[in-house]
């Protein structure tokens, strides 16, 4: 009787901890991205019609399963991008990193973020591993990603 009661109290915590983190559709934060792959680094500068929000340095990292879907264009899930965006300083005819603007991640989970083509977005404020600056539910981001479908959404691509 007292392992019949265990076994039942140890089910029913499972499925509340599985029913309470089915709705949780938050991207996290990409903890140790910076020892992931770097994918590619550009600038956007005044008059791109990025700049606003996104002048400046963007460093695009990518997790192991990511970069397999560098390679053949489809993302498995649990593919995690990141571009880090900096803003910069130009001396001495050089363009400098300066204070970070924010971290935006697509992570790809195809149950969860099925409104935005399989991927999860989210923005993270300046250093902030929890200040979030989407409020949509990345429908904005993935409105921009749209004309990437043949590439899973992805713009960046891998250098070899």
């Amino acid at each position: 009787m007292k392992l019949t009661l265990t076994v039942i109290s140890i089910c029913s915590a499972l499925t509340f901890s599985t029913l309470s983190n089915a709705g949780n559709t938050q991207v996290p934060y990409p903890d140790g991205y910076r020892n992931w792959t770097h994918i590619k680094s550009m600038v956007i500068e005044p008059g791109h019609a990025l700049a606003t929000p996104f002048q400046g340095i963007h460093h695009i990292y990518g997790n192991k399963k990511a970069m397999q879907g560098q390679i053949t264009g489809k993302y498995q899930d649990g593919s995690v991008l990141v571009f880090d965006l900096l803003n910069y300083t130009k001396n001495d005819d050089t363009i400098q990193e300066a204070d970070r603007k924010l971290i935006g991640v697509m992570h790809k989970d195809s149950t969860k973020y099925t409104n935005t083509g399989g991927w999860g977005f989210e923005g993270f404020s300046a250093n902030s591993k929890t200040e979030r600056l989407t409020s949509d539910g990345g429908a904005g981001c993935f409105s921009c990603h749209m004309p990437k479908e043949e590439n899973d959404y992805v713009y960046s691509k891998f250098r070899k």
